[in-house]
C-alpha cells in the first residue's frame, strides 16, 4: 500500500502556523507529484500529522479509518484516489479503462457507505474516463487530473455560495444571537471554507450572531477536537458544550439558529448526518429555535426516495467504549454505534446549497434545485 507519514510537526508549536506553513490556505487535503497528502484528523488539535497516499488503497483506508471526514472532503479524497488508481494501472502497462478500475471504483465506494459524496466523485470520474476512452492513456490520464481538481474547485466555489445565502438567512437578534452546531463542518470537512461552518463564518463576520455554541459530538469529538480548534483560531466567540447540555442551551433562548451539515439527503429531504443531529432537531422545534441544513447538492441522493433508504454506517464499538485508548466501559461491553441518524424533513426550517434555498424541504421543491 502506497502509505508514509513525513515528519511531524512540533506538538508545542502552533497548530494554525505550521497548517500555513504547509499548504498557505486552510485545507485538510493537498495533490501534488501524484500523491494525496492527507491531514491526519484523528491527531487534532494536539498533534499535526500528514499521511501520503500513493494508491487506492490507500485512499479508502485513509477514508474507512476517519483520517479525512465530512462528506464533501470525502468525495474529493475519493476522485483522487480514482485518478490514482487510474496512474497505477496505467503505470503497469494495461489497459486504462472503465471495467479495468472497476475494482479500485468498489473499494473506494466500499469505505464510508452513507456519505453520498464519495460516490457521486466517483461516478463523474468514471464517466469522465468513459468520455476519453477514445484517446491515448496519457492523455486519459490529464482528463482525470482535470476532473478531480474540477471537483475539488467545485466543492470551493460551492461552499462559499452557501456561507453567503445561509448567514443572509440569520437576523441579527440580541435576545436569541447565538448559534449552536454539531460535529464539524468546516474547511476540514470539505475542500475549503466549509458547509454549515461556512455560513457561521460569513455571519459572524457579518456581525449577525454573538457566538456559537459547539458540541462535543461523541463519540469521534469532532466538535471538541475540530469545530473548537478552527472557531479559535478565526476569533470567534464559542462555547463548548457536552452533547448532552444541548437541551438545556436551547431552553436558555439564546440560540436563534442549530446549523448542521449533511451527509446525504433523501429526495424527499428527510436527511443523515452525524449521530445526535436528529435529537437536535427535535429540541430545536420544541423550544422554537430554528433548524438549518447546509449541504452541497451532490450530497443529495435523488434516488433515494425517503430516509427509511438511507444506509447506516455501523461503526466499531471501540468508539463508544474507549477514548485515547483508555477504557471507559466495562470490559467486553455491548455497544450499539451507528455513525449517523435521519433528520424527518419536516423538523427542517432551511436547506441551503449553492443552487438554491429550500425552505420548509420537500420532494417537489428539491426537484426544484435540479431543474
Amino acid at each position: 500500500m502506497g502509505i508514509n507519514r513525513p515528519s511531524e510537526v512540533d506538538a508545542d508549536r502552533s497548530f494554525h502556523h505550521g497548517f500555513i506553513q504547509e499548504l498557505g490556505v486552510l485545507k485538510a487535503l493537498k495533490y501534488k507529484d501524484n500523491t494525496l497528502r492527507v491531514l491526519d484528523q484523528r491527531r487534532l488539535p494536539n498533534r499535526v500529522e500528514w499521511i501520503c497516499c500513493t494508491d487506492a488503497t490507500c485512499v479508502a483506508k485513509v477514508i474507512r479509518e476517519m483520517a479525512v471526514r465530512g462528506a464533501p472532503a470525502i468525495g474529493v479524497a475519493a476522485a483522487y484516489g480514482y485518478l490514482l488508481a487510474a496512474r497505477s494501472l496505467a503505470a503497469r502497462g494495461e489497459g486504462l479503462t472503465v471495467d479495468a478500475l472497476q475494482a479500485g471504483y468498489r473499494e473506494l465506494a466500499a469505505a464510508r457507505p452513507t456519505a453520498v459524496n464519495l460516490v457521486w466523485a466517483l461516478d463523474r470520474m468514471v464517466a469522465c474516463l468513459r468520455d476519453a476512452e477514445p484517446l491515448p492513456d496519457a492523455q486519459r490520464l490529464d482528463r482525470l487530473s482535470d476532473e478531480a481538481q474540477s471537483i475539488e474547485a467545485r466543492d470551493v466555489e460551492a461552499n462559499l455560495a452557501m456561507s453567503q445565502r445561509g448567514a443572509a438567512l440569520i437576523e441579527r437578534d440580541r435576545e436569541c444571537g447565538w448559534v449552536l452546531t454539531h460535529c464539524n463542518t468546516g474547511a476540514l470537512a470539505t475542500a475549503g471554507q466549509g458547509t454549515a461552518l461556512g455560513v457561521i463564518r460569513d455571519a459572524w463576520s457579518a456581525g449577525r450572531i454573538e457566538g456559537v455554541y459547539v458540541d462535543e459530538t461523541r463519540p469521534w469529538l469532532q466538535g471538541s477536537r475540530l469545530t473548537a480548534w478552527e472557531l479559535q483560531e478565526e476569533s470567534i466567540d464559542y462555547r463548548l458544550i457536552c452533547d448532552g447540555a444541548a437541551a438545556s442551551v436551547l431552553a436558555t433562548g439564546r440560540v436563534g439558529w442549530v446549523i448542521v451539515g449533511a451527509d446525504r439527503i433523501a429526495a424527499n429531504g428527510d436527511t443523515a448526518n452525524k449521530i445526535g443531529t436528529y435529537s437536535l432537531a427535535v429540541l430545536a422545534r420544541h423550544h422554537g429555535v430554528k433548524f438549518m441544513v447546509v449541504a452541497p447538492r451532490s450530497t443529495i441522493d435523488r434516488d433515494c426516495r425517503d430516509g427509511s433508504a438511507i444506509e447506516i454506517e455501523q461503526r466499531p464499538a471501540v468508539e463508544v467504549s474507549e477514548v485515547g485508548g483508555q477504557l471507559l466501559a466495562p470490559r467486553g461491553a455491548s455497544v450499539y454505534n451507528p455513525a449517523f441518524d435521519v433528520t424527518p424533513a419536516g423538523l427542517i426550517d432551511a436547506l441551503v446549497t449553492e443552487a438554491g434555498v429550500v425552505r420548509h424541504p420537500d420532494r417537489d421543491s428539491i426537484a426544484r434545485l435540479f431543474d
